[in-house]
């Protein structure tokens, strides 16, 4: 090849090397692209995903808890006239409720216990028994002994919503305040209360508890299953419409 035509091919010899070049400059940046974008939208996935699953407005309702078996309810005592009866005295189905008027479970499940009479009124009757639980509560013990005495002048209830509604204030003399709110006869009040008059009674009734299996407050017996706790609402509904049935 002479000289001449060795130059003459030059520029197209360039032309044809820059259009190499280019192309694989181009499959190099196409490659990163879809890589990329390949990432992006597993990412944007990703991100719809976890979107809908915190937007889900039809979530799979949650069934109330399940207490556990125990307790032996042979060791619970019969009910009579002398106990604190709350809702139709002949109802089929009676609570028997252990509590502590200083435990803020017990507190919490003061409501519930209200709402299961409201909304079996006739059905349902709900018992409460004292278990004060002295080592932790050292209020509850004379709290438990105010109510007998407000029980013996007719307010046991009313003393007993007064306590839970006041439980930051459970001192001797915040006791005697509340004898004084439901307009009770101060002097047999204060006399009874500072006497010890039903610290047996109260004492009585912690004794009858743990024999029946309870280790804490509140126990409350629905018929003869024991339910050791403030469970919600819709657990007494399963236990009581399953002992309607």
């Amino acid at each position: 090849m002479s000289e001449r035509n060795f130059f003459d091919m030059a520029p197209k010899q360039s032309l044809f090397f820059g259009l190499i070049t280019g192309i694989a400059v181009m499959s190099l940046a196409a490659n990163a692209y879809f890589l990329s974008g390949g990432q992006s939208l597993s990412s944007s996935k990703s991100a719809n995903t976890g979107s809908q699953a915190a937007v889900n407005t039809n979530p799979t309702p949650t069934p109330a808890p399940t207490p556990e078996p125990g307790g032996d309810f042979s060791k619970v005592p019969a009910v009579t006239n002398n106990d604190h009866i709350r809702g139709d005295k002949n109802a089929k189905i009676t609570m028997i409720e252990y509590s502590d008027f200083q435990c803020p479970f017990c507190q919490r499940h003061a409501p519930t216990m209200a709402k299961v009479l409201e909304d079996y009124q006739g059905k349902v009757r709900l018992v409460y028994r004292h278990f004060p639980l002295t080592s932790i509560h050292p209020q509850a013990q004379k709290s438990a002994e105010a109510s007998e005495c407000a029980s013996e002048q007719g307010k046991f209830w009313e003393y007993h919503d007064l306590l839970f509604a006041n439980q930051s204030a459970l001192d001797i003399t915040s006791l005697k305040s509340y004898a004084k709110q439901l307009s009770l006869n101060q002097g047999q009040f204060d006399q009874c209360l500072d006497s010890g008059k039903y610290t047996a009674k109260v004492n009585k009734g912690s004794a009858e508890a743990q024999a029946s299996g309870i280790t804490g407050t509140p126990g409350t017996w629905v018929g003869d299953q024991l339910v050791k706790g403030a469970y919600p609402y819709d657990t007494f509904k399963q236990i009581i419409d399953g002992l309607l049935k």
